[in-house]
């Protein structure tokens, strides 16, 4: 038998103290391992949304590699091609309660390729190559201002969701891309077309990172009743894409870039005079 020296020795060594019991030792080990740092868990991947992210991310990158080759009406299809995939996958995402952390921020580096490095390369190759150093830096100045436009949306969560603040980079992306398209149907070219191409290329990029509050269309129920009178407008546009779809989209891309500036200066003439009202209802009374 070993001396009660010996025996609490021993106890120290097993990690126990004379006076702590087993039951207080596993209790111990118990808060020991809650206060380590807990590893977290990878983000959630859902496959449907981003089945249409990457479709919409190799939409961009065909389009780049259709305009290095010369075709540039398969190039423009393509770059509709990713608007439409990018507007389905946040969409049915929501519909579906599959939004994800990782989902967002693969939408956000697909957006930036097609949407900022596809438009910018395609028009380069379509018309900017004619100014030289001048056609590059329009050519950056879209992509850089895509890249600020993403950025600023992805750290700005509490935005309104009625509205984008600056254009929406899909939308600028829109602007350049069916701008080819009409030049390259209709076989546009001259010192006019050229400078038309490039004056839309730096307002696009300086429409995007600006305060201008463009529509979101994110409050469009698309479950919801549609009168009948709507659904004869939805004919009417699918009758006028079939009649010349490079020169609608390009109608539709130009009404939503100027709308933004018109709702805005709608906005403050009502509200100044619905001030001078007020100053005047104040000297009457």
């Amino acid at each position: 038998m070993g001396t009660p020296t010996d025996q609490n020795s021993g106890k120290r060594k097993a990690g126990l103290s004379g006076n702590d019991s087993p039951g207080m030792s596993k209790v111990k080990d118990s808060c020991l391992v809650k206060t380590l740092p807990q590893r977290k868990s990878g983000g959630v991947i859902y496959i449907l949304p981003n089945l249409l992210t990457t479709a919409s991310l190799f939409a961009g990158f065909y389009a780049i590699m259709s305009s290095r080759s010369g075709q540039f009406e398969a190039a423009c299809i393509a770059l509709l091609a990713a608007m439409v995939m990018d507007m389905l996958d946040g969409r049915i995402a929501r519909m579906t309660n599959t939004t994800s952390e990782f989902g967002s921020e693969y939408d956000s580096l697909a957006d930036m390729v097609s949407f900022g490095v596809t438009p910018a390369l395609v028009l380069y190759e379509w018309v900017l190559f004619e100014f030289g150093r001048v056609g590059s830096i329009a050519a950056f100045l879209f992509l850089a201002c895509a890249a600020l436009r993403l950025a600023r949306f992805n750290t700005h969560s509490s935005e309104e969701k009625r509205f984008f603040s600056g254009m929406p980079s899909p939308a600028a992306a829109a602007v350049l891309g069916s701008m080819v398209w009409v030049g390259y149907d209709n076989e546009l070219s001259g010192l006019l077309y050229n400078y038309a191409a490039l004056i839309l290329c730096v307002i696009s990029a300086l429409a995007m990172v600006s305060n201008v509050q463009y529509r979101s269309f994110k409050d469009f129920d698309l479950k919801g009743h549609m009168p009948f009178i709507a659904l004869i407008g939805v004919v009417l546009v699918v009758a006028l894409i079939a009649v010349d779809p490079p020169l609608f989209f390009l109608g539709l891309a130009l009404t939503y870039l100027i709308s933004g500036p018109l709702l805005e200066g709608f906005e403050s003439w009502r509200s100044s005079k619905a001030d001078k009202r007020a100053d005047d209802s104040v000297d009457n009374s």
